[in-house]
């Protein structure tokens, strides 16, 4: 039988932590989580692997590297509100519950929504819930939120979401840039909003989030 629990470990030591990922709040999080309850029963035996794994049409887990850096990026804290836009299955949503104090997932249909509640409900997450919702739209009537936390690429954010964050708020997502994603940091002062690029990051876009198609004349 295939020992999970050993996988996790093996996923922090060679992939989380080899890639400056050195908090040890992160670690105990990704401990806490068993990947392969957030895919696909086919889907198991990779869900520890150096890879995107799909879940569903349009979503996926994030390779544990990714994500990783991503969640230490946002710089999470105890007392934060986070927001996890394109939830999937809920393992995002569930990690992040471990590092915040409330965790609000949004899904584009009730079907994600309710899998990923169930998950969440059996693995006795108990600080967070995904609700269904626009995308685009976010969450407002559970926010502002202290970090956004997108669980697929963007070709550009949408002013809706960084009108959600709070001051002193993060927003972390994918953003391609030719053929390599990187991932970006958007921090809110007030009304002001900075913007940096952190390291390099390849996630699938999210359905209906591509770029506008230019035209030439």
């Amino acid at each position: 039988m295939f020992d999970y629990a050993a996988a996790r470990e093996h996923m922090i030591d060679s992939q989380v932590r080899t890639n400056d990922v050195t908090d040890s709040d992160i670690h105990n999080a990704l401990r806490r989580v068993p990947r392969e309850a957030f895919v696909p029963a086919s889907k198991q035996p990779v869900a520890y692997s150096d890879t995107n794994v799909v879940t569903d049409e349009g979503r996926v887990m994030i390779r544990p590297r990714d994500f990783a850096k991503l969640v230490q990026l946002a710089d999470i804290q105890k007392t934060d509100v986070v927001l996890n836009i394109a939830a999937g299955r809920g393992y995002a949503t569930a990690v992040l519950s471990y590092l915040a104090d409330t965790v609000v997932g949004v899904e584009q249909s009730q079907e994600l929504a309710d899998r990923a509640t169930e998950l969440l409900m059996a693995h006795d997450v108990l600080n967070a819930a995904v609700v269904q919702g626009d995308l685009k739209s976010g969450a407002q009537e559970h926010g502002p939120f202290n970090v956004i936390f997108v669980g697929g690429a963007v070709s550009s954010v949408p002013k809706t979401w960084l009108d959600q964050l709070a001051s002193g708020g993060r927003l972390v997502v994918v953003q391609p840039n030719g053929p390599v994603g990187q991932a970006h940091l958007y921090t809110k002062n007030g009304n002001a909003v900075g913007d940096r690029i952190a390291f390099d990051a390849n996630i699938p876009l999210l359905p209906g989030f591509e770029a506008a198609p230019e035209f030439v004349f």
